[in-house]
Parts: structure tokens; C-alpha cells; sequence
């Protein structure tokens, strides 16, 4: 329970991204500039806070040992998850980016037989491939009916080419965030918090975004000073602050692929927050009709996956009896 109140929070200022990426965009600033300068601007933030803890060579010395797995999930769990995102709304609409987003609690749970669990038997640890939690996939797909329900009368009037371009790249992303995470727990088997992690996959993406803002700066020019401030508040409170929750959350519960999956589908929240921000800072219009039956939705679908990760909690774990072998000799 604890866990998905984390999630919720980190939801809330995971919405600032949404917000401000349309803000940034009905201005006139370039996505480019959008997803480069908010990780760009997240490193000596996370640099700040792993030096005052004292443990930054821990960091070095991970990412030592296996350069090539941290560079590859952590392109695949923040470029491949923020690259899109910001492509998108530059050119499909705000909505349409947090609606499709919400697939990832989806994708979290169907990503659940990549991974493996060590199970100690009589013959000595052995490797099995994790299961799809079908209950937590259920009502996961029910909080996914009530963000369909919000989005359904905008959806009447978008054309084929924002639905193309506003929902595929956006897919992607819902699949490479959590993948990435995942992988990256696994890869670090608990021996770093989640600060260090955070920093370390920040560190190994600088490259690429720098790349990125080069290319911006040819194509687009230098951002302007507004889209410099709201990539920052950005970086700080999606970058930082939502990252860091959300992850410290997943780290507690990485070992149960149904807890995981209610714990990830707290991002569903986004929406909820995404609607209140709009209608406060970019005066958008208030829920009505169908759309408060879809909140109504996501919020009963919270609960459910709040009252199944509490029940798994109490329920000991099953674990598969494995006879010895007889040998002869």
C-alpha cells in the first residue's frame, strides 16, 4: 500500500511533463530542445546528491563492470522513453501523448517473462522465468477502459496523421521505460539506491543527448530562455523528484511481478493530474459526462490493485518442491 502511494506521488509530478512539454510546444519551442536539455540539466542535480551521500564511486565501479548493459538499458529506459514522448506532443496533441502513455501499465506486466527469479531448492539455486500476473494485468486493463473513456470524445476529431504520429512513437516509450527499469534493477541486484542508480543511468545517456542538442542547434537554433526555464522545472520535478519516487518504489517491490504491477500502474494518476493542470494553467475545459465516468474508472481500478497488492502481501509464497537426485557411483 505504501508503495503505490509513492507511485501516486511520483505520478503528480511526472504530469508536470505533459503540461509543460504542450506548453513548451504552443510556444513555439522545439521537442529536441524539450527532451536534451531536461536530462542535460538533471546530471549535476544527481551529481549534487550522490557526492553529499558519499558514494559516487560506488556508481563508477558498477557502471565499470558492465559498461555496455548500462549504457544499453539505460538508452533503451530514458532516451527510448523520452525521445518519443517529446516527439510526440510536437506533433500530435497533448491528450492523445498522456492517454497513449497510460499503456505502460500494460507493458510492465506483459514484460514479465524476460525477467528471471532465483528459487533455492534442495539441488541448489536454480533460475525461474517469471509468470504474468494475470489478476494485476486484469485490472490494469480496467484502469486502461477508464482512460479510453476520458479521451473518447476528443478522439471523435483527431485526424489519421496525429494518430500516427501521436501514438506510435508514444508506444514505443511505454514499453522502453519499463523495460529499461527493470533491466537496470536486475543488472544492479540491490547494489545501489535508487539515487545512484538514477545518476548512473543519467551518466550514460549524456552522450546522446548531447548528440541530440547538437543536432537541435543546427536544425532549430538555441532554445529560447522560456523553454530553458520549464525544461528545467521539468527536469527537477519529473527528472528528479517523480523518477526517484517511482523508482524507490519499484526497487521495494521488485521481487513480485504482481505488486511491480500495481506499483507501475499508479502512472495511470498522470491523467487525473494531467486534467487539473491544464484546466489551471493552460485553461483547458472541465471533465464532463463520460469523461468523469473514466475517472470514476481509473479511481476504482487504484483501489482494486491497492487491495490485491495488500493481499499478496499477507499470502505466503508458493515455492516448487524439487526432489533430490539419486546419483550412482
Amino acid at each position: 500500500m505504501r508503495e503505490i502511494l509513492i507511485g501516486v506521488l511520483a505520478s503528480m509530478f511526472f504530469a508536470v511533463t505533459f503540461i509543460l512539454n504542450r506548453s513548451m510546444e504552443l510556444s513555439g519551442g522545439s521537442w529536441i530542445w524539450s527532451s536534451s536539455l531536461r536530462f542535460l540539466f538533471m546530471v549535476p542535480f544527481l551529481l549534487l546528491i550522490v557526492l553529499f551521500r558519499r558514494n559516487l564511486k560506488v556508481v563508477l565501479k558498477e557502471m565499470a563492470k558492465h559498461p555496455f548493459q548500462w549504457i544499453g538499458w539505460s538508452f533503451i529506459g530514458f532516451v527510448l522513453f523520452y525521445a518519443p514522448i517529446t516527439y510526440a506532443a510536437a506533433y500530435g496533441p497533448g491528450w492523445l501523448v498522456a492517454a497513449t502513455w497510460q499503456l505502460t501499465i500494460v507493458a510492465g506486466t506483459l514484460l514479465a517473462p524476460l525477467f528471471f527469479e532465483n528459487i533455492n531448492t534442495q539441488n541448489g539455486v536454480i533460475k525461474i522465468r517469471k509468470k504474468i500476473p494475470f489478476t494485476a494485468l486484469g485490472i490494469s486493463l480496467i484502469i486502461l477502459f477508464g482512460v479510453v473513456l476520458i479521451q473518447y470524445n476528443k478522439a471523435l476529431d483527431i485526424t489519421a496523421t496525429q494518430l500516427l504520429v501521436g501514438v506510435l512513437p508514444v508506444v514505443l516509450a511505454a514499453f522502453a521505460y519499463p523495460l529499461g527499469n527493470r533491466k537496470m534493477m536486475e543488472v544492479c541486484g540491490g547494489r545501489l539506491d535508487t539515487f545512484q542508480r538514477v545518476f548512473g543511468m543519467t551518466l550514460a545517456t549524456v552522450p546522446f543527448w548531447i548528440i541530440l542538442s547538437i543536432y537541435g542547434f543546427i536544425k532549430v537554433g538555441a532554445p529560447s530562455t522560456d523553454q530553458i526555464t520549464q525544461s528545467l522545472i521539468v527536469a527537477i520535478c519529473s527528472g528528479i523528484i517523480a523518477t526517484t519516487l517511482f523508482f524507490i518504489a519499484t526497487d521495494r517491490v521488485r521481487e513480485h511481478q504482481g505488486k511491480l504491477a500495481s506499483v507501475e500502474a499508479t502512472q495511470s494518476t498522470q491523467v487525473l493530474f494531467v486534467i487539473v493542470g491544464e484546466v489551471l494553467l493552460l485553461s483547458s475545459p472541465l471533465p464532463t459526462g463520460i469523461e468523469i465516468v473514466g475517472i470514476i474508472v481509473i479511481t476504482l481500478g487504484m483501489l482494486l490493485h491497492s487491495f490485491y497488492s495488500k493481499s499478496v502481501s499477507v499470502k505466503p509464497k508458493k515455492l516448487p518442491v524439487y526432489p533430490k537426485q539419486k546419483f550412482e557411483g
